[in-house]
């Protein structure tokens, strides 16, 4: 059996291809951009697929999941973090999380000018079923994945978020 450093996947045809162009550009980049990406959209697939028998989008288990980090409770702003949104967007959803009853909407007492967005009983229970369905798609996903390479892969990638987009603000 081939080593691992040995086996060739997609992205290695792609990469020999874009050689025969520019045979002098370092595609190191782009493979770790590719890699990223295909595994990325492999695992939001396989996630779809698990959530959509719920009735329900990845978007939503982020809000939700984002929300019952912070204890229940975020103002819109904070929510635009946590789910990479723009306003528009955030708007919408929670508009659509709040008709269904799965967060509510307030004014914040201490600061007028804010949204508080609160997770309901209701909406946490919608949580624990979305990351369940979550949890057994990742699972799928990594499951031929050695449990030494999953640790190691979890750690270069925390660096290569570091290096990209800095330390966790509210750490």
């Amino acid at each position: 059996m081939a080593t691992a450093s040995a086996r060739r996947d997609r992205v290695d045809s792609m990469l020999a291809f874009l050689a025969t162009l520019e045979p002098e550009r370092d595609a190191s980049a782009k493979a770790i951009a590719w890699r990223l990406r295909r595994a990325a959209r492999k695992l939001d697939t396989e996630v779809r697929r698990r959530l959509a028998p719920l009735g329900m989008e990845l978007w939503e288990l982020e809000i939700l999941s984002g929300l019952r980090r912070a204890g229940g409770t975020l103002t819109v702003g904070e929510l635009l973090d946590v789910a990479q949104l723009t306003s528009g967007a955030i708007t919408n959803r929670v508009g659509r999380l709040e008709r269904n009853g799965y967060v509510r909407r307030d004014v914040d007492p201490a600061d007028r000018r804010q949204v508080l967005v609160t997770l309901t009983p209701s909406g946490l229970e919608r949580q624990h079923q979305a990351v369940e369905a979550n949890d057994v798609a990742e699972q799928e996903v990594f499951a031929a994945i050695d449990p030494a390479l999953q640790r190691r892969l979890s750690g270069d990638l925390r660096e290569l978020l570091l290096a990209i987009e800095g330390p966790d603000p509210h750490a």
